[in-house]
């Protein structure tokens, strides 16, 4: 789960790290009043759960209240890698001497938590690892024992050399850390974090993503999850209890189990497709699941084909075929279908698959060969 920034810098406060005053605004009323109250030059932020938003004008300075409200106005309902901005962050605008970047993020072949630092902040670290992986310093973890004072204080030596701010970013190295603990995140980054003038250390941006499966046990951060910020097909997806990702491809795939989902995905681009979306309707048999999954893979405008790769073991082939069939006479899908349901019950599907003229694949290589081809049959047509 995402949150925004204002969500983010609100759990670095508590964890008592230096970061820019600043309130959320829905309105251009509101981001006045709060950059009245503020009584300085503001920066205007979009609160998206996308990267780029500087890229795409969703953060400008602005000197005075005018400019705040100029801003605002056209910042408010700006789409930005198709998210819509119904919320601002107005916050005190602070001069930059430099900056840096520290993330933290789960090595799963470590099973530790890795921070990662760079002289080289405010750009994408993406960019930073593919053209200058030196710049980034890295450090493992040990889960039991956590990070101590004298590791914190080595990798902040990594990005400045006067002691004083050394002992600053060590500080909030070690505070970052317990944020990323004690929300159980799966992400945290601060980029840039920055020096001013008179010598401080700041975090004026903040990043954090949170394990799904820990949401139960924090409840806080659980209801930060803004569902209209958040792509609606994964909404619904996590609704309906499946496992869903939204991908660039035009190739729709519902499959059962997370192993053979990522082998159908691979075969597509194998032989030359582009998949839409990682979708695992998981090991029930329930029809609705399947209904339901076929509702989100075709609210996908990019859709030529979908895909249906189904192994009966736990998962019945005849009550995914009942799925498919109530999909069909609910959705009425304008975009071909293919099948391959092999396993429990499936000589039973394909007598029910037949309601809907549709056969069976025989093996998955067939099957996913064929939604190419009418993938690109669909587009030429």
């Amino acid at each position: 789960m995402k949150i925004h920034e204002y969500q983010a810098k609100e759990l670095f406060l508590q964890a008592g790290m230096p970061v820019p005053s600043g309130e959320i605004a829905t309105n251009v009323a509101d981001a006045v009043s709060i950059a009245e109250s503020i009584g300085r030059p503001v920066m205007v932020k979009a609160q998206v759960h996308v990267g780029g938003r500087g890229k795409a004008g969703g953060v400008k300075y602005a000197e005075n209240v005018e400019a705040v409200r100029v801003w605002a106005q056209k910042i408010l309902g700006m789409d930005i890698k198709g998210l819509t901005v119904k919320k601002i962050l107005i916050t005190e605008a602070v001069e930059i001497v430099t900056e840096c970047y520290v993330g933290i993020i789960l090595d799963r072949v470590t099973k530790c938590p890795v921070i990662m630092v760079s002289a080289a902040g405010g750009i994408d670290i993406e960019e930073v690892a593919a053209n200058t992986p030196e710049k980034i310093h890295k450090l493992a973890v040990d889960p039991i024992l956590g990070l101590k004072d004298y590791q914190a204080r080595e990798l902040a030596s990594k990005l400045y050399k006067d002691i004083k701010l050394v002992r600053q970013a060590a500080k909030i190295i070690s505070q970052l850390y317990d944020v990323y603990w004690m929300s159980d995140a799966s992400l945290v980054e601060i980029n840039p974090l920055i020096t001013t003038p008179d010598g401080k250390v700041l975090a004026i941006d903040a990043k954090l993503n949170v394990d799904d499966n820990a949401l139960y046990r924090r409840k806080a951060i659980a209801e930060m999850r803004d569902l209209d910020a958040e792509n609606p097909a994964e909404v619904e997806a996590r609704e309906g209890d499946l496992s869903f990702v939204k991908l660039d491809g035009n190739i729709g795939c519902i499959v059962n189990g997370a192993g053979l989902a990522m082998a159908t995905m691979d075969l597509v681009k194998y032989y030359g497709g582009e998949p839409a979306n990682f979708l695992d309707i998981g090991g029930s048999s329930n029809p609705q699941k399947v209904l339901t999954a076929m509702r989100i893979i075709l609210s996908d405008p990019n859709i030529r084909s979908v895909l249906i790769n189904i192994f009966g073991g736990i998962t019945r082939c005849d009550d995914v075929a009942t799925g498919i069939v109530l999909a069909y006479e609910e959705l009425k899908p304008e975009v071909p279908i293919v099948v391959r349901l092999t396993g429990t019950n499936e000589a039973q599907a394909r007598k029910i698959l037949k309601q809907v003229n549709l056969k069976s694949a025989d093996t998955l290589d067939n099957v996913v060969k064929e939604a190419i081809r009418l993938a690109k049959l669909d587009e030429i047509g």
